[in-house]
């Protein structure tokens, strides 16, 4: 028994191959099974991806980058009514021109918004799934926290395995690490309708859908776009990340900067970051009134 008393002894027997359990073994089987077998699915997951990803590059850098300013003021209007915040937009896309990131700002505006399809059309219908279903949302927790809580670069050996370098295996990382925001917000906001909106929804003849429609959803309309806010700042988080798989945008010169320990091109990359981070959560942040 002398070798529960050595440390160095008890740690080596633990993690000897007789008592190991072997997570990476097993994780690696499951995807070279995936690999193999599923390669149709990941071609067309693949082309979807690639056609929306140039379809909204082209949006953003086809136009002239005022026309593109003013959609974006415009939408800023709809959302806030608010003159202050609109020329605060404004500002921040000017100064973006000003100091030479257009193209590579644009570039990762096309990152987030695709996260924000993919996360929002998937998120949203499983957070009312989850609100309507508590033992379901139970069930989905641990999912949920593994994936916001397992290191994003893990996400991206089985992306670059099953989609190669490029923009594809970046946006599919976001989407793992991001979708998790639109879920429970979304589940939040339809879970904690009052109860006495949809009892008297039922007392006026409501059938199920028309209580979603029509009660659930416009209550639960902050949270949503909470979840979208989130969606867009944890898809923003990402950008650098991606950089390391061959997306392009606002990570490569963070990236080239801290490969040439280039400290005036790190700032001013990172600062124009910060600065497309406030637009857009002034932009998006909606609440209850």
């Amino acid at each position: 028994m002398d070798w529960l008393l050595d440390a160095k002894t008890f740690t080596k027997m633990m993690s000897g191959p007789d008592l190991k359990i072997q997570i990476g073994k097993s994780a690696k089987s499951i995807f070279d099974w995936m690999n193999n077998n599923l390669g149709a699915l990941f071609d067309a997951i693949s082309a979807f991806m690639k056609t929306m990803i140039a379809g909204i590059l082209w949006l953003l850098q086809a136009p002239h980058p005022l026309i593109v300013i003013a959609v974006f003021v415009a939408l800023t209007w709809a959302l806030q009514r608010n003159w202050k915040v609109c020329l605060g937009v404004f500002l921040g896309f000017m100064f973006i021109l000003n100091q030479g990131y257009w193209k590579e700002t644009t570039e990762s505006l096309t990152l987030i918004l695709s996260s924000c399809v993919v996360c929002m059309g998937i998120g949203v219908p499983i957070g009312i799934a989850t609100a309507h279903r508590p033992k379901l949302y139970r069930a989905m927790v641990p999912v949920l926290d593994l994936m916001q809580t397992l290191p994003t670069f893990v996400y991206l050996i089985p992306a670059i395995v099953f989609f190669g370098l490029g923009a594809v295996p970046g946006l599919i990382a976001t989407v793992i690490f991001v979708l998790p925001a639109p879920i429970r917000l979304t589940h939040l906001g339809v879970s904690t309708t009052p109860t006495a909106l949809l009892e008297a929804a039922t007392a006026f003849g409501a059938t199920p859908s028309q209580r979603l429609w029509k009660v659930e959803l416009p209550y639960a309309f902050p949270q949503i776009m909470a979840g979208l806010n989130q969606t867009i700042m944890l898809s923003l988080s990402m950008v650098v990340i991606a950089a390391l798989v061959g997306a392009n945008g606002l990570g490569v010169p963070v990236v080239r900067a801290l490969n040439s320990v280039n400290t005036s091109l790190g700032f001013e990359s990172g600062f124009i970051i910060v600065v497309v981070a406030i637009l857009l959560d002034r932009m998006l942040r909606v609440t209850r009134k």
